[in-house]
């Protein structure tokens, strides 16, 4: 049993338990890929970065940034660990790379990823302000309560609400920094800037959204009242063939 597979006790009090701070860290931890999935992320773009800096050649540095992406996916798939991280990264890669091949330029290495990026933060953002927010999406089957915050659990929808208009926020600042320098900046001190702010902004927004949810009234589990549905129909359906026998 994993840590967010365990029931939350409620506190007495009305404050967050520690069985729900501990769910809630597991969860976002396991969403978000953890330290690996991070360092996986950031490893390819680091070593575009080093290589262009130093040679100025693009297409070395986009083919070992591919390589390495490749490599972190071949390590999972070899440890039988999950890749759907690894995967990720390494489209977001392999979309970078054929740009920088195409364009010729270093810059085109970093376009694709800021304007995903950029497209994000317009996404989060817009879902909170119309009350359907992004973030519930993605982490609910995490939490096993899928949509269930929307109609059933209105402090959880809040608590989701909140967290996604800080990554939207967070992802627009961001982006409003990296813009210019893609307009106006080099491709080196753009490569530099993009890596330095690869991982502040990540952790804040994860930050707050651990924030919000550990004082969120806990998940519904609706796979378990599924289950439990399930369960209790096959048990009427039994008593009902004992009693007709």
């Amino acid at each position: 049993m994993t840590s967010f597979d365990k029931p939350i006790t409620p506190d007495p009090a009305g404050e967050p338990s520690e069985d729900q701070k501990a769910v809630t860290q597991a969860a976002l931890f396991d969403a978000f890929g953890g330290i690996r999935g991070t360092v996986e992320t950031m490893l390819p773009g680091l070593l575009f970065v080093m290589i262009y800096t130093i040679n100025k050649d693009v297409r070395m540095s986009a083919i070992a940034a591919g390589g390495v992406a490749v490599l972190l996916v071949i390590v999972r798939l070899l440890r039988k660990d999950t890749v759907k991280h690894a995967f990720s990264g390494v489209f977001g890669v392999g979309v970078g790379v054929a740009f920088a091949l195409f364009t010729g330029s270093a810059k085109g290495f970093y376009l694709p990823g800021m304007i995903y990026g950029a497209g994000l933060g317009v996404a989060f953002t817009l879902s909170a302000l119309v009350g359907f927010p992004l973030l519930g999406v993605v982490l609910g089957p995490v939490f096993k309560e899928n949509l269930s915050w929307r109609t059933r659990n209105p402090g959880r929808k809040k608590a989701y609400t909140k967290a996604s208009l800080a990554w939207g926020i967070i992802f627009l600042a961001k982006y409003a920094i990296l813009f210019p320098l893609y307009w106006w900046g080099d491709a080196t001190q753009l490569g530099w800037v993009l890596i330095a702010l690869k991982l502040p902004p990540m952790v804040l927004a994860v930050y707050f959204t651990w924030v919000f949810l550990a004082k969120a009234p806990p998940p519904i589990d609706v796979i378990a009242e599924w289950e439990a549905k399930e369960e209790a129909e096959k048990a009427a359906e039994r008593a009902r063939r004992s009693a007709a026998g």
